[in-house]
């Protein structure tokens, strides 16, 4: 891929530039997204929103807030999961809604799943107005991730709990033999024979790498004001599952 191609790196760009960026490359690839996201991940990215399904706790509200929902995915996942919920999921990019419209309305959903354009750090919901608020994939590319954190805490009832689905840098001699050749070379290669705008997952390897350490986000996740932390590595650490209760 050309430098003229190619976005520019995330940790060395403002706020309002990593918000127009991201808006824009979410704007080109709302068609090609769950076919791209399935293929490069392997069918991983299934597994993984399927386990942080089954780990969501609802007791007094009965609702989710999915953050950052994309073409709904994990908000489809937790309705099969838990039957006896309503979702709400928030995307910032029109666009990206459309498919998972269509994917609701096919799975006769749309009676407990309401999908909505929102921004993450200005939720459009009263205080306490959800059991479990998550995100899957989508804070990486917030700009004021420990923004986000805090708006998403406001929103949950006491004894709420946030999840945090994310991938990262693995360890290092999975990232030297694999994951680096997998981001580097291969991943670049199958975007840009399927996608229109393969610069946009340049944007996604760029993203992992300079997301915070999983110690780093913990820290950030207690500094939002969550507590009982945790985090479960799954497929070699490449991907986590963040939890924490208030």
């Amino acid at each position: 891929m050309k430098d003229e191609d190619r976005y520019p790196p995330v940790n060395g760009i403002g706020r309002e530039e990593h918000i127009g960026m991201v808006r824009e490359i979410f704007t080109t690839i709302p068609g090609r997204y769950d076919f791209l996201n399935h293929l490069l991940s392997l069918r991983r990215d299934v597994a993984w929103r399927r386990f942080a399904a089954r780990k969501m706790v609802f007791f007094d509200t009965f609702r989710l807030l999915d953050v950052a929902t994309g073409t709904a995915d994990l908000a489809i996942d937790a309705a099969l999961c838990h039957p006896g919920i309503r979702v709400t999921g928030i995307d910032f990019v029109r666009e990206m809604l459309v498919p998972g419209q269509r994917k609701i309305a096919e799975r006769g959903l749309a009676g407990r799943l309401d999908l909505l354009q929102a921004d993450a750090l200005a939720l459009p919901f009263p205080d306490g107005s959800f059991d479990v608020a998550a995100s899957a994939f989508g804070i990486r590319n917030m700009p004021d991730r420990l923004a986000a954190l805090r708006e998403m805490r406001r929103v949950l009832v006491p004894g709420g709990r946030i999840q945090i689905l994310e991938m990262n840098a693995p360890p290092k001699w999975i990232r030297r033999l694999f994951f680096a050749p997998y981001l580097n070379r291969v991943l670049p290669a199958i975007a840009r024979f399927y996608s229109k705008n393969p610069a946009a997952y340049g944007y996604l390897v760029d993203s992992i790498l300079n997301f915070p350490t999983p110690g780093v986000f913990l820290e950030m996740m207690a500094q939002s004001g969550f507590r009982e932390l945790e985090r479960h590595s799954l497929t070699l650490g490449i991907t986590s599952l963040y939890i924490g209760r208030l």
